[in-house]
């Protein structure tokens, strides 16, 4: 089921919540959190119901093994035994049903075989409940979260706020919040903190993230060529609806938590206001870089054994993060790319530390967001030629035809109005990621103290609202970027 959808919105949506505080109020915690894995297990099954089975046995199996080394009795090679059988069989799962027919197409042009390729279902959102439940294996491995209870744990993984597409979550930040007393009746300013975070998200995915879907769908899969700014103009428009698209979804998912009076965290914290590679990656996707920080480039090494280890396990966890993300060579090249950029990054600040210090702040920022921009490319193109024939109009070109610039010949219908402008969506674009305060600094400051305000708000997050419906109603709703992943 999509966030995005009407059916999400005004059926599933209040009627999840409601019954939720309706237990809660009559003291059936236990019934309230049975509640809400059922309800999340209909939205994970509105999908494709065949994907249910996928999640209840990894859900089932990780419980099971987690249980089998979480005693103090156990011994110390028996824990880290059963500790390696789990972390294994969820790799070979994701494996299999992830990257298979990946693999068997790799050794058919390696080799000259003809292997048939399997077909297999990705399943959805399997990326993200497995790295969920590795977390927690290796931090019940190491003590620092415990679940005897299968209905905690069924409800830790399957939340549906984050079950789709994150954010990423630790048993031991979200789970403790479920048996706090205030947490389990409703609380008005969470209620309506939430309702401005869902809006603000839906107003991201469906009305800007959607509207650059298109330019971006021309440029890559359906023009045969380009001239230098409209590839320019191509590459900011996936920039933009990557950002727009799974911050979207990211605000909508903790401000369904907040409803819930449950803190999900942080995903995003205006990425593209980075000063460097680094800061980009702290910003962005923040719980899937703790995941590799914390459970790869750690184990590996991390910053230990001297600079050449570093940059190792840098390349490592990129390599890592980008094949992640799909069975595609494209994506290991994008990951592959961030890893040198983030060599090159630390290796200008041990060498030409004082001319790094010197350098103006907003031109930091403008080299970091331009080097993403480029790497985005090799991300959304499905192949070398798609990536290559935006590269090449981008610097291989010289036609800079100004009617185009301003005309740019893309037609997209909503509600039967005819849309092909790209620069005025460019324009907001930028003005959205680099003037104006993200979600999570907006919400921060959300608070009604007269009826002015309150007519203000209320009138802002309407309009909002009101825009997305319109575009829900009148045009097919689209998938998250991440739900592929």
């Amino acid at each position: 089921m999509l966030f995005n959808s009407l059916l999400f919105i005004f059926m599933f949506l209040p009627v999840a919540v409601s019954g939720y505080f309706f237990l809660t109020k009559r003291k059936l915690i236990v019934a309230s959190k049975v509640w809400i894995c059922f309800m999340s297990l209909i939205f994970y099954a509105h999908w494709n119901p065949t994907y249910l089975y996928i999640l209840m046995t990894s859900v089932v199996l990780n419980y099971l093994i987690a249980r089998m080394f979480n005693s103090d009795t156990k011994s110390e090679s028996i824990r880290k035994f059963f500790l390696t059988i789990g972390i294994t069989a969820n790799i070979v799962a994701l494996g299999y049903y992830k990257y298979m027919d990946f693999f068997i197409d790799n050794l058919n042009g390696l080799f000259g075989t003809n292997m048939p390729l399997q077909h297999v279902v990705l399943p959805l959102a399997i990326s993200f409940f497995t790295f969920q439940q590795i977390a927690y294996l290796v931090d019940n491995y190491q003590r620092k979260a415990k679940e005897d209870d299968f209905v905690n744990y069924m409800l830790f993984v399957t939340f549906f706020p984050q079950l789709i597409a994150g954010p990423i979550v630790h048993h031991a930040e979200i789970m403790p919040q479920f048996d706090v007393v205030r947490n389990k009746v409703i609380n008005y300013k969470n209620l309506s903190t939430g309702l401005v975070l869902f809006t603000i998200g839906l107003f991201k995915k469906t009305v800007l993230a959607d509207i650059f879907s298109e330019y971006v769908k021309y440029g890559f899969d359906e023009s045969a060529s380009l001239s230098t700014l409209e590839a320019w103009m191509i590459s900011f428009s996936y920039t933009f609806q990557i950002y727009f698209d799974f911050s979207g979804y990211s605000d909508m998912a903790v401000g369904i938590g907040k409803m819930f009076n449950f803190a999900l965290p942080l995903n995003f914290n205006s990425p593209y206001k980075a000063v460097s590679i680094q800061d980009f990656w702290r910003r962005w996707h923040m719980t899937l870089t703790r995941f590799f920080r914390d459970y790869v480039y750690i184990p590996l090494g991390g910053n230990r054994g001297g600079s050449l280890k570093t940059y190792h396990n840098l390349w490592i966890t990129f390599l890592l993060t980008g094949i992640w993300h799909g069975a595609s060579w494209m994506f290991v090249l994008w990951g592959a790319i961030h890893g040198v950029a983030l060599t090159v990054c630390r290796l200008s600040k041990t060498y030409f530390r004082r001319g790094v210090a010197r350098i103006n702040r907003k031109v930091s920022i403008l080299i970091t967001f331009l080097f993403v921009n480029l790497a985005w490319v090799f991300f959304r193109a499905e192949n070398w030629k798609q990536a290559k024939k935006i590269l090449v109009a981008m610097f291989g070109k010289t036609q800079c035809l100004l009617p185009r610039f301003f005309h740019l010949d893309i037609k997209f219908t909503i509600a039967g109005h005819i849309y092909d402008y790209m620069l005025p969506f460019l324009i907001i674009g930028f003005g959205l990621v680099f003037m104006s305060k993200n979600s999570n600094e907006l919400i921060s400051k959300f608070e009604i103290t007269s009826k002015k305000q309150l007519m203000k708000s209320l009138a802002i997050i309407l309009t909002l609202f009101m825009a997305a419906l319109y575009k829900i109603i009148f045009v097919p709703y689209t998938e998250f970027i991440y739900f592929n992943f």
